[in-house]
Protein backbone atom coordinates (compact mmCIF):
# COMPACT_ATOMS: atom_id res chain seq x y z
CA UNK A 1 0.00 0.00 0.00
CA UNK A 2 1.09 3.71 -0.86
CA UNK A 3 1.38 6.36 1.74
CA UNK A 4 -0.54 9.28 -0.19
CA UNK A 5 -1.01 12.48 0.63
CA UNK A 6 -4.75 12.07 1.43
CA UNK A 7 -3.31 9.93 4.36
CA UNK A 8 -0.73 12.48 5.66
CA UNK A 9 -2.46 15.32 5.95
CA UNK A 10 -5.37 13.19 7.66
CA UNK A 11 -3.30 12.04 10.02
CA UNK A 12 -1.32 14.83 10.61
CA UNK A 13 -4.00 17.17 10.92
CA UNK A 14 -1.97 19.08 8.49
CA UNK A 15 -3.45 21.52 5.25
CA UNK A 16 0.20 21.06 3.50
CA UNK A 17 2.80 18.29 3.28
CA UNK A 18 6.02 20.77 3.78
CA UNK A 19 4.52 21.60 6.78
CA UNK A 20 4.11 17.80 8.70
CA UNK A 21 6.26 17.78 11.67
CA UNK A 22 5.00 14.05 13.22
CA UNK A 23 3.61 11.56 11.25
CA UNK A 24 2.24 8.60 13.09
CA UNK A 25 1.72 5.60 10.31
CA UNK A 26 1.99 2.63 12.71
CA UNK A 27 0.82 -0.96 11.45
CA UNK A 28 -0.78 0.67 8.08
CA UNK A 29 0.63 -2.10 5.86
CA UNK A 30 2.62 0.43 4.03
CA UNK A 31 5.34 -0.54 1.29
CA UNK A 32 5.52 2.63 -0.51
CA UNK A 33 6.78 5.89 1.28
CA UNK A 34 8.14 7.86 -1.34
CA UNK A 35 6.33 11.15 -0.28
CA UNK A 36 8.21 11.57 2.36
CA UNK A 37 10.21 12.90 -0.12
CA UNK A 38 7.67 15.98 -0.17
CA UNK A 39 7.76 16.25 4.20
CA UNK A 40 10.99 18.91 4.16
CA UNK A 41 9.73 19.89 7.65
CA UNK A 42 8.83 16.40 9.26
CA UNK A 43 10.59 15.57 12.67
CA UNK A 44 9.21 12.30 13.99
CA UNK A 45 7.77 9.62 11.88
CA UNK A 46 6.60 6.08 13.15
CA UNK A 47 6.31 3.45 10.28
CA UNK A 48 6.68 0.08 12.48
CA UNK A 49 5.06 -2.88 11.54
CA UNK A 50 4.70 -2.24 7.80
CA UNK A 51 6.33 -3.58 4.49
CA UNK A 52 9.08 -0.73 4.04
CA UNK A 53 11.56 -2.12 2.10
CA UNK A 54 13.83 1.45 1.64
CA UNK A 55 15.06 4.04 3.55
CA UNK A 56 15.79 6.36 0.55
CA UNK A 57 12.70 8.32 0.41
CA UNK A 58 13.52 9.84 3.95
CA UNK A 59 17.04 10.66 3.15
CA UNK A 60 15.41 14.38 1.84
CA UNK A 61 14.00 14.93 5.46
CA UNK A 62 16.81 16.97 7.21
CA UNK A 63 14.82 17.53 10.00
CA UNK A 64 14.29 13.90 10.84
CA UNK A 65 15.36 13.75 14.51
CA UNK A 66 13.13 9.82 15.23
CA UNK A 67 12.91 7.83 13.05
CA UNK A 68 10.59 4.04 14.10
CA UNK A 69 10.85 1.12 11.63
CA UNK A 70 10.51 -2.11 13.88
CA UNK A 71 8.98 -5.15 11.88
CA UNK A 72 9.25 -4.04 8.34
CA UNK A 73 11.32 -5.06 5.40
CA UNK A 74 14.52 -3.02 5.44
CA UNK A 75 16.79 -6.20 3.64
CA UNK A 76 20.37 -4.70 4.49
CA UNK A 77 22.04 -2.48 6.58
CA UNK A 78 23.34 -0.71 3.66
CA UNK A 79 19.76 0.95 3.71
CA UNK A 80 21.69 3.26 6.70
CA UNK A 81 23.81 5.35 3.81
CA UNK A 82 20.65 7.01 3.39
CA UNK A 83 20.30 7.88 6.74
CA UNK A 84 23.88 8.59 7.14
CA UNK A 85 23.28 12.90 5.79
CA UNK A 86 20.91 13.52 8.40
CA UNK A 87 22.20 15.62 10.86
CA UNK A 88 19.45 15.71 13.34
CA UNK A 89 18.70 12.17 13.67
CA UNK A 90 18.93 10.75 17.33
CA UNK A 91 16.38 8.41 18.11
CA UNK A 92 16.16 5.30 15.36
CA UNK A 93 14.40 1.98 15.83
CA UNK A 94 15.60 -0.63 13.44
CA UNK A 95 14.76 -4.11 15.35
CA UNK A 96 13.14 -6.58 13.62
CA UNK A 97 14.11 -6.51 10.29
CA UNK A 98 15.82 -8.67 7.83
CA UNK A 99 18.81 -6.47 7.59
CA UNK A 100 19.38 -7.07 11.60
CA UNK A 101 20.37 -10.27 10.81
CA UNK A 102 22.23 -12.69 12.87
CA UNK A 103 24.40 -11.34 14.82
CA UNK A 104 23.01 -8.73 17.39
CA UNK A 105 26.62 -7.22 18.10
CA UNK A 106 27.70 -6.51 14.93
CA UNK A 107 24.16 -5.03 13.91
CA UNK A 108 24.39 -2.82 16.65
CA UNK A 109 28.27 -1.39 15.92
CA UNK A 110 27.55 -0.86 12.42
CA UNK A 111 24.45 1.33 13.15
CA UNK A 112 26.45 2.99 15.31
CA UNK A 113 29.23 2.90 13.49
CA UNK A 114 27.35 5.02 10.69
CA UNK A 115 24.93 6.54 12.55
CA UNK A 116 27.48 8.25 15.23
CA UNK A 117 24.83 10.89 16.33
CA UNK A 118 22.21 8.73 17.49
CA UNK A 119 21.21 8.95 21.16
CA UNK A 120 19.02 5.53 21.13
CA UNK A 121 19.04 2.82 19.37
CA UNK A 122 16.38 0.25 19.33
CA UNK A 123 15.30 1.91 22.71
CA UNK A 124 18.76 1.33 24.56
CA UNK A 125 20.39 4.32 25.21
CA UNK A 126 23.70 4.47 23.11
CA UNK A 127 26.62 5.00 25.25
CA UNK A 128 30.28 6.88 24.49
CA UNK A 129 31.93 3.20 24.92
CA UNK A 130 29.70 1.80 22.36
CA UNK A 131 30.62 4.58 19.94
CA UNK A 132 34.04 3.75 20.27
CA UNK A 133 33.89 0.38 19.64
CA UNK A 134 31.68 0.99 16.87
CA UNK A 135 34.76 2.56 15.04
CA UNK A 136 36.75 -0.95 15.23
CA UNK A 137 34.28 -3.39 15.38
CA UNK A 138 31.21 -1.65 13.29
CA UNK A 139 31.09 -1.81 9.12
CA UNK A 140 31.24 1.26 7.44
CA UNK A 141 28.93 1.87 4.66
CA UNK A 142 29.96 4.28 1.93
CA UNK A 143 28.08 3.16 -0.79
CA UNK A 144 24.29 3.05 -1.45
CA UNK A 145 22.51 -0.57 -2.07
CA UNK A 146 21.81 -1.99 -5.11
CA UNK A 147 18.15 -2.06 -6.18
CA UNK A 148 17.98 -5.37 -7.78
CA UNK A 149 14.39 -5.93 -7.96
CA UNK A 150 13.38 -2.73 -8.55
CA UNK A 151 15.81 -2.39 -11.94
CA UNK A 152 15.14 -5.09 -12.78
CA UNK A 153 11.37 -5.63 -12.97
CA UNK A 154 10.42 -8.11 -10.70
CA UNK A 155 7.09 -7.56 -8.81
CA UNK A 156 7.43 -7.25 -5.46
CA UNK A 157 6.31 -9.92 -3.23
CA UNK A 158 2.90 -9.27 -1.24
CA UNK A 159 2.76 -7.69 1.86
CA UNK A 160 1.45 -9.70 4.72
CA UNK A 161 1.37 -8.43 8.57
CA UNK A 162 1.80 -12.12 9.69
CA UNK A 163 1.12 -15.65 8.31
CA UNK A 164 -1.33 -16.27 11.84
CA UNK A 165 -4.41 -14.25 11.99
CA UNK A 166 -3.99 -10.25 11.60
CA UNK A 167 -5.75 -9.32 14.44
CA UNK A 168 -4.24 -11.60 16.94
CA UNK A 169 -0.82 -10.17 15.42
CA UNK A 170 -1.60 -6.79 15.86
CA UNK A 171 -3.02 -7.61 19.02
CA UNK A 172 -0.10 -9.13 20.28
CA UNK A 173 2.44 -6.48 18.70
CA UNK A 174 0.54 -3.32 20.20
CA UNK A 175 -0.03 -4.42 23.69
CA UNK A 176 3.23 -6.80 24.18
CA UNK A 177 6.23 -6.78 22.64
CA UNK A 178 5.72 -2.66 21.35
CA UNK A 179 4.67 -1.50 25.17
CA UNK A 180 8.08 0.47 25.16
CA UNK A 181 7.67 1.42 21.63
CA UNK A 182 4.02 3.07 21.85
CA UNK A 183 5.11 4.89 25.33
CA UNK A 184 8.35 6.45 23.64
CA UNK A 185 5.70 7.26 20.49
CA UNK A 186 3.07 8.97 22.87
CA UNK A 187 5.71 10.93 24.34
CA UNK A 188 6.86 12.29 21.16
CA UNK A 189 3.62 12.87 19.58
CA UNK A 190 2.28 14.53 22.68
CA UNK A 191 0.41 11.87 23.44
CA UNK A 192 1.71 10.52 26.70
CA UNK A 193 -0.53 8.94 29.17
CA UNK A 194 0.07 10.17 33.21
CA UNK A 195 2.20 7.58 35.18
CA UNK A 196 0.19 5.79 37.95
CA UNK A 197 1.85 8.12 40.82
CA UNK A 198 1.12 11.21 38.64
CA UNK A 199 -2.32 13.49 38.80
CA UNK A 200 -4.28 13.08 35.31
CA UNK A 201 -4.36 16.32 32.81
CA UNK A 202 -7.93 16.56 33.21
CA UNK A 203 -10.40 18.52 35.46
CA UNK A 204 -10.78 16.36 38.37
CA UNK A 205 -14.04 14.85 38.36
CA UNK A 206 -16.16 13.48 41.13
CA UNK A 207 -15.65 9.78 41.48
CA UNK A 208 -19.13 8.01 41.22
CA UNK A 209 -20.69 6.40 44.62
CA UNK A 210 -20.83 2.53 44.81
CA UNK A 211 -23.87 1.11 44.34
CA UNK A 212 -24.04 0.28 47.73
CA UNK A 213 -23.45 3.57 49.11
CA UNK A 214 -26.26 5.21 46.58
CA UNK A 215 -28.86 2.51 47.50
CA UNK A 216 -28.19 1.56 51.28
CA UNK A 217 -29.58 -1.43 52.39
CA UNK A 218 -29.64 -3.03 48.64
CA UNK A 219 -27.54 -5.77 47.68
CA UNK A 220 -24.96 -4.97 44.95
CA UNK A 221 -25.07 -7.06 42.08
CA UNK A 222 -24.79 -10.62 42.10
CA UNK A 223 -23.21 -11.03 38.06
CA UNK A 224 -19.43 -10.94 38.61
CA UNK A 225 -17.25 -8.52 36.24
CA UNK A 226 -17.32 -10.27 32.51
CA UNK A 227 -14.47 -11.39 31.12
CA UNK A 228 -13.80 -9.79 27.67
CA UNK A 229 -14.30 -12.20 24.95
CA UNK A 230 -11.63 -12.38 21.56
CA UNK A 231 -14.58 -9.79 19.84
CA UNK A 232 -14.13 -7.52 22.71
CA UNK A 233 -10.04 -7.71 22.87
CA UNK A 234 -10.08 -6.69 19.47
CA UNK A 235 -12.02 -4.14 19.75
CA UNK A 236 -9.98 -2.86 22.58
CA UNK A 237 -7.09 -2.98 20.98
CA UNK A 238 -8.22 -1.33 17.92
CA UNK A 239 -9.61 1.62 20.43
CA UNK A 240 -5.85 1.59 22.32
CA UNK A 241 -4.33 2.59 19.13
CA UNK A 242 -6.85 4.76 17.62
CA UNK A 243 -6.49 6.69 20.97
CA UNK A 244 -3.36 7.60 19.85
CA UNK A 245 -4.27 9.71 16.92
CA UNK A 246 -6.39 12.03 19.15
CA UNK A 247 -5.40 15.54 21.01
CA UNK A 248 -6.24 16.51 24.37
CA UNK A 249 -9.68 17.56 23.33
CA UNK A 250 -9.87 14.34 21.79
CA UNK A 251 -9.15 12.61 24.65
CA UNK A 252 -11.25 14.85 26.94
CA UNK A 253 -14.24 13.81 24.81
CA UNK A 254 -13.30 10.10 25.32
CA UNK A 255 -13.18 10.40 28.84
CA UNK A 256 -16.60 11.92 29.37
CA UNK A 257 -18.00 9.67 26.92
CA UNK A 258 -16.69 6.56 29.06
CA UNK A 259 -17.88 8.10 32.24
CA UNK A 260 -21.02 8.07 30.66
CA UNK A 261 -20.94 4.41 29.23
CA UNK A 262 -19.85 3.21 32.61
CA UNK A 263 -22.97 5.11 34.42
CA UNK A 264 -25.82 3.29 32.20
CA UNK A 265 -23.76 -0.41 32.79
CA UNK A 266 -23.97 0.80 36.27
CA UNK A 267 -27.78 1.40 36.00
CA UNK A 268 -28.69 -1.70 34.25
CA UNK A 269 -27.00 -3.66 36.29
CA UNK A 270 -28.74 -2.85 39.10
CA UNK A 271 -32.14 -3.25 37.66
CA UNK A 272 -31.29 -6.74 36.79
CA UNK A 273 -30.33 -7.78 40.25
CA UNK A 274 -33.80 -6.09 41.53
CA UNK A 275 -35.91 -7.68 38.57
Amino acid sequence: MKLTRKMVLSRAKASELDSVRKLNCWGSRLTDISICREMPSLEVITLSVNGVSTLEPVRQCQHLSELYLRKNRIPSLAELFYLKDLPRLRVLWLAENPCCGSDPHLYRMTVLRNLPGLQKLDNQTVTEEELSRALREGDEITTAPAREDTESGRPEAPFTLSSTDPAAETEQDALGSSADEASSVQEQLGMRLPARNQPSSFPPREAAPSLKNRFPGRPTPRHPPRLPALHDNNVLTAILLLLRELDAEGLEVVHQTVGSRLQALHRRELQEDTE
